[in-house]
């Protein structure tokens, strides 16, 4: 395909996975650590450095038109995420990072299978891939953990306030681990997973896209406004406080304590944005310019006291998921399962970042023998992730199967990435031709 596309042959390969998180869901860009592993199913970029400095992409799926543009400038349109926006996003974080403007061209060949817009993270694969592909052309050399945070960061010229377990995943994956993902300073551990279970994942076939939302960008200002409320109510100086992890590491107490604090602090109620103000004691005027980012300028409420709870309540779900797997690894299936089922029903109920699609599809799952299950990736569509008994895989995937795709009234064309179950995968390569 690549030699129909350019009349040539490419001179080598990159491929970066997608990713599953296991548990701790919306809490990398509060600056709590994450536990993903990476699926095997990735994204690949066939490319071929040209002498012109025009830079040339095309995909295996006709669903995404061919795109060209001059590799010295590059412009990322925030409005609509098209696929080859990712594409510049890599490109252009390696650019900036060693301040480069004179760069060749290429022509690249972008495929994949990692189902879109299912909270499997294909977009920050297509966006390390072509971190790593730019990198590879140049002849530069970085370490996995600058990749991934120079991606993580360049991820974010589309306008997604991200934080940055899915690039950090991409880099830093091995085989047949799940990594504990920490973050300031980045590091990765490795978590061995039960042997007795699999994980599943279910797609429920109701696409979301992050960037093509308000919803995301929304949390991730809730968020932060909670970090500064809670700030200013233990007396620290909240101006420079952005992460909830920020005001425990301040406080110097644990995530139980920064619970309680919430329930003091902060009330279930809504707050308007006239309220943050007077509890922080600024104007609307600052609120807007200062804190807020611009496509969350006129949000009319936030609810706070939910997403400090969920955030606090999932980072030390995380903690414990990571113990229970070092202490007994192989019989505690269960205790693991309930930790995944306490996490749905946060990013459920107080997080609100499910949909009725996502939690009939956990019900079905924990109904068919999975001891956990749980929305995975952004959520409000995607897909879920079950711990399933090895013993029962075969008898889940059919039940599975048969009471959420082939519903009539669904209308879904089964395909096999629908569900599947999977192991972890290695992390970000390059392929050179021979």
């Amino acid at each position: 395909m690549f030699n129909s596309k350019f009349g040539s042959i490419p001179k080598f390969y990159v491929r970066a996975p997608g990713r599953v998180n296991i548990i701790g869901e919306h809490i990398d860009y509060c600056g709590y650590s994450v536990l993903p592993m990476a699926v095997e199913q990735d994204m690949l970029i066939a490319v071929e450095p040209v002498k012109t400095q025009t830079l040339q992409l095309a995909n295996t799926n006709p669903l995404y038109p061919d795109f060209s543009t001059s590799s010295n400038n590059i412009q990322i349109d925030k409005t609509k995420p098209l696929w080859h926006n990712y594409f510049l996003c890599g490109f252009k974080g390696i650019q900036e990072h060693f301040g480069l403007s004179n760069l060749t061209g290429m022509n690249c060949l972008v495929d994949g299978n990692i189902p879109p817009s299912s909270g499997l993270s294909s977009s920050s694969a297509l966006v390390c891939c072509a971190g790593l592909v730019t990198l590879t052309v140049l002849g530069m050399n970085l370490s996995k953990v600058e990749l991934a945070e120079i991606c993580a960061k360049s991820e974010r010229y589309i306008g997604t306030e991200g934080g940055g377990m899915d690039q950090s995943i991409s880099f830093l994956a091995e085989e047949g681990t799940a990594k504990l993902i920490e973050f300031s300073p980045l590091r990765a551990t490795d978590v061995k997973l039960p042997s007795g279970a699999v994980f599943v994942i279910a797609n429920s076939c109701v696409e979301m896209n992050k960037a093509a939302t308000s919803h995301f960008n929304i949390r991730v200002m809730e968020c932060r406004l909670a970090a500064k409320l809670l700030a200013k109510y233990r007396g620290l100086q909240w101006g420079k406080v952005l992460r909830l992890e920020e005001v425990q590491t301040k406080l110097g107490v644990s995530l139980e304590e920064m619970l309680w604090i919430t329930e003091d602090a902060l009330h279930p109620e809504p707050y308007s944005p006239e309220e943050v103000c007077r509890c922080l004691g600024i104007s609307l005027q600052e609120l807007r310019t200062q804190i807020l980012s611009p496509n969350t300028q006129d949000v009319p409420i936030f609810k706070l006291y939910q997403r400090a709870k969920h955030v606090y309540s999932e980072a030390a779900r995380v903690l414990q998921f990571k113990k229970i797997c070092e202490e007994a690894p192989d019989d505690t299936v269960q205790l693991l399962g309930e930790l995944m089922n306490q996490s749905h029903a946060s990013c459920r109920d107080m997080y609100e970042c499910s949909c009725p699609e996502l939690d009939q599809l956990v019900d079905i799952c924990r109904k068919f023998g999975a001891e956990g299950s749980r929305l995975t990736g952004a959520g409000w569509g995607g897909c879920t992730v079950s711990l399933v008994p090895a013993d029962k895989l075969t008898s889940f995937l059919a039940n599975v199967h048969q009471a959420y795709y082939q519903r009539s009234d669904r209308n879904l064309t089964f395909e096999k990435q629908s569900l599947f179950a999977t192991k972890p995968g290695g992390g970000a390569l390059v392929f050179l031709e021979a």
